[in-house]
């Protein structure tokens, strides 16, 4: 029996329905290996956003808005730097006690031996990035696990933070001074914060432009000048959206403009220049790095000096704050905000995938929970179990996204 053949209408109706499948299966490996990136951190801060304006209608009044910017700055920058080891498929457990050690030395240094505070910082910083070079040394140059040597090393960190501040416990520095002003100083002017989301907006459709135009002379693939310019619309409306927001209460915070700028510095060195090319090889494959030629000991030294230096100056905006450092400085738990905002705003524990904007999702996650739990007079407890769960999720993900990626890639080869 012959069959007869498909009509112009058969044929259109296959391809639909091979055109709505083919793209269904893309997005579900899409979303299996990871490459959903930022979206599902923005979902989450999307909901708590949601959740926490429901319950308490100042949540997203520019006051709090303007307290939440800032205060995601200082473990913010620890959470960026560690985004470098994490690239490598490391770890640093270190951070938080570095943190608190190298702020307590910018103290006693400013208070108890007069050093000017802008030097004392500059010495702070230094001191964090010789600490993280050390952690580097002995674990690219002696094999020691990650993990082992961060975990001493921090340790070692949380008994020198007791001893540089000495009997006292506490040291409190100048609430009007270089420091202090890090955290407490607005650009009232409205143009500052414009200035700011416009700069934002035409450097991303320049940068999306130019690499458009590169992939098409390459021959790969390469995003429309249409889904440019609605990625780039899209991004200028949250911008001059948060811009308006800063400029109903005092402005555009000085410690939001550093940590913006430093992050995307640091973004721009590891997707922009070979370094940051060897940083991701690493952690796709140590060996393969090798093979290639890669310096795999200085990149693994360096990644840890990252760390270290992004710890000392979170340490400084933490510090900055209160004017204060303590003894008691919730170490542990800056640790583990550090590492979940990392993992929450999309960066791999197994390395390879990850940028410095993941910290930024990340911190403004966990700290938007914190800002809501203060606001409803919750417990911080509260806050931690949210955080411990919301982290979990991450986890899990991540975990079955590398399984994900093995099975495709097995799937290939065979």
């Amino acid at each position: 029996m012959n069959t007869p053949p498909p009509t112009f209408a058969d044929r259109l109706r296959t391809l639909r329905e091979q055109g709505v499948r083919s793209h269904l299966d893309a997005r579900r490996s899409k979303l299996l290996t990871g490459g959903l990136g930022p979206v599902p951190a923005i979902v989450v801060l999307i909901v708590v956003w949601t959740v926490f304006q429901i319950l308490d209608p100042s949540f997203l009044s520019p006051r709090n808005l303007s307290n939440l910017g800032v205060d995601i700055v200082g473990t913010g920058l620890i959470a960026t730097g560690l985004v470098f080891v994490l690239l490598i498929g490391e770890i640093d457990l270190s951070i938080g006690a570095l943190s608190g050690f190298t702020a307590a030395l910018f103290a006693v240094l400013n208070v108890h031996h007069g050093i000017p505070e802008e030097f004392a910082a500059l010495l702070a910083v230094a001191v964090g990035c010789a600490a993280g070079a050390l952690h580097g040394v002995v674990f690219a140059r002696l094999g020691v696990a990650s993990f082992a040597v961060t975990l001493a090393a921090g340790l070692g960190w949380s008994g020198m933070l007791v001893i540089v501040l000495g009997g006292s416990g506490t040291v409190v520095f100048d609430d009007e001074g270089f420091v202090a002003t890090l955290t407490r100083h607005h650009f009232g002017h409205p143009a500052a914060a414009y200035g700011l989301a416009a700069a934002v907006t035409g450097t991303y459709f320049l940068a999306a432009h130019q690499r458009s135009r590169y992939h098409r002379a390459s021959g790969a693939a390469f995003s429309s000048t249409g889904r440019i310019t609605a990625r780039t619309a899209a991004l200028g409306l949250i911008a001059f959206a948060g811009a308006a927001v800063l400029n109903q209460y005092q402005g555009l915070p000085l410690a939001l403009l550093i940590f913006l700028l430093i992050v995307a510095g640091l973004d721009y060195g590891l997707r922009r220049t070979s370094y940051g090319r060897s940083v991701y090889a690493q952690g796709d494959s140590v060996e393969a790095a090798r093979r290639a030629g890669l310096r795999v000991v200085a990149v693994q030294i360096s990644v840890f000096m990252v760390s270290g230096t992004t710890a000392a100056l979170g340490g400084l905006f933490l510090a900055s704050r209160t004017s204060t450092v303590g003894a008691g400085s919730p170490t542990l738990i800056l640790l583990v905000n550090a590492v979940a905002a990392a993992v929450i705003g999309g960066t791999s524990l197994f390395g390879g995938r990850g940028r410095t904007w993941s910290a930024l999702l990340g911190i403004l996650v966990i700290q938007s929970v914190a800002s809501g739990m203060a606001l409803l007079g919750l417990q911080g407890a509260i806050q931690i179990t949210i955080t411990a769960g919301i982290l979990l999720i991450a986890v899990i993900a991540d975990s079955l996204s590398r399984r994900a990626r093995f099975a495709l890639r097995a799937d290939a080869s065979a």
